[in-house]
């Protein structure tokens, strides 16, 4: 059985994930599409602390991306259409046929949970919203459920007609067609998707194929949890079976990968992975803040196996309970995860505001490395639109 060691396995895991090469390019139009197709998806979230995670992620990798992009990527090009992995996400707009699988067991499954913990009669709205959109155009939340009575706006509080919404597009019948803002705004699907992308119609049997190929070509080495929750669309028992089969094909091996601890995890890999590790680049040695929803830090267990690093986003935490803060960026530097840095926008000032930051354990925070992280916040004030760096006094924490 192949054995890779620690420093192999992460400077694998970071080239799968775009993060060993020097960032460049133009972060826009083609370049944009390929960026995610090459990361499988990239998470949308609404918290705006520098700017939006999806942003931040895209931006790690492509530093002349800016926030309009992508927009433009769902909108004018329909190059990406929105949906659900483990949370909404952006995702190529080829990868649509094998989200089938996903609208039909969310169509199930939704149907059956929101019944139980939301407002009673969404179902009855589904009829009167598709032949509002079909007749007058796309809508947003806002748009529907007139003389419904509106609560508190979060998920838990859904009018009726906004679940309805929410479930016609989980469930593929409606999809996103723009934004405004953050706000969704829905179209019938086949207004939305290519008519082409929706003629491809594969089987159960090739979808679990596609999804599996794909996680794993992505991760680069994996166990069956792992492959079934890149997508959350499988269950780790769909998945065993497929390995299994490519094991006993020769489109798989065994490898045995080894942790920051020493400890060593059974995994799975195409054939080619030694060769893969041989002609991946030496990581960066420039300084990068990450998205706490970075795709390589999406799964924490994963990331902590082989960085030794513990993270934990603390948005829900009590602020007196926190151990770092509300919404704290790790820091990464060429093949170790160095620290982490809280930090926030005011707007009203134009200034990028550093409260605190703390080193990992082992890592020994001197003056090059200020100034490699200085450096790498010049060019996050530029991204946010910012114009000066503010540092709160006693910002330099100990390591915990």
């Amino acid at each position: 059985m192949l054995r890779l060691d620690n420093e192999a396995a992460r400077r694998l895991f970071l080239h799968k994930h775009l993060l060993a090469e020097p960032p460049s390019g133009s972060g826009k139009g083609p370049d944009l599409h390929d960026l995610i197709e090459q990361l499988g998806f990239v998470q949308l979230d609404s918290v705006r602390t520098v700017e939006r995670a999806h942003d931040m992620i895209l931006f790690s990798r492509r530093p002349a991306y800016r926030p309009t992009h992508l927009p433009k990527a769902l909108a004018r090009d329909r190059a990406v259409f929105e949906h659900w992995t483990h949370d909404a996400a952006a995702i190529p707009m080829a990868f649509y046929p094998y989200w089938r699988m996903r609208f039909e067991r969310d169509a199930m499954g939704l149907q059956q949970r929101w019944a139980k913990d939301r407002r009673d009669g969404f179902v009855e709205r589904f009829d009167q919203i598709l032949t509002q959109i079909r007749e007058k155009g796309p809508v947003c939340s806002a748009d529907v459920g007139e003389g419904e009575k509106r609560g508190s706006g979060g998920w838990w509080d859904w009018h009726p007609s906004k679940t309805a919404l929410e479930y016609l597009w989980r469930s593929g019948q409606l999809s996103v067609c723009h934004r405004e803002g953050f706000r969704k705004f829905y179209d019938l699907t086949d207004r939305v998707i290519p008519s082409a992308i929706l003629d491809i119609q594969p089987d159960e049997q090739e979808t679990t194929d596609w999804l599996c190929r794909n996680a794993l070509t992505r991760l680069g080495f994996a166990t069956a949890g792992e492959i079934a929750g890149f997508w959350d669309t499988l269950r780790p028992a769909e998945v065993k079976p497929w390995i299994e089969q490519g094991l006993k094909d020769g489109f798989l091996q065994s490898v045995e990968v080894t942790g920051a601890d020493g400890s060593h995890r059974a995994c799975v890999a195409f054939p080619d992975i030694a060769a893969e590790i041989t002609e991946c680049p030496e990581p960066t040695g420039r300084m990068r803040v990450l998205s706490p929803f970075d795709p390589a830090l999406r799964d924490r267990a994963r990331a902590e196996r082989l960085f030794g690093f513990n993270y934990r986003i603390e948005i829900f935490t009590p602020a007196a309970k926190r151990k770092y803060g509300y919404y704290v960026f790790p820091l990464l530097e060429g093949d170790r995860m160095v620290g982490r840095v809280d930090m926030k926008r005011n707007q009203d000032s134009g200034t990028l505001v550093i409260t605190a930051l703390w080193p990992e354990r082992g890592v020994r925070w001197g003056q090059g490395r200020q100034q490699r992280l200085e450096a790498e916040l010049a060019r996050v004030l530029r991204f946010a639109g910012l114009e000066q760096l503010e540092w709160t006094q006693g910002w330099l924490r100990e390591p915990q």
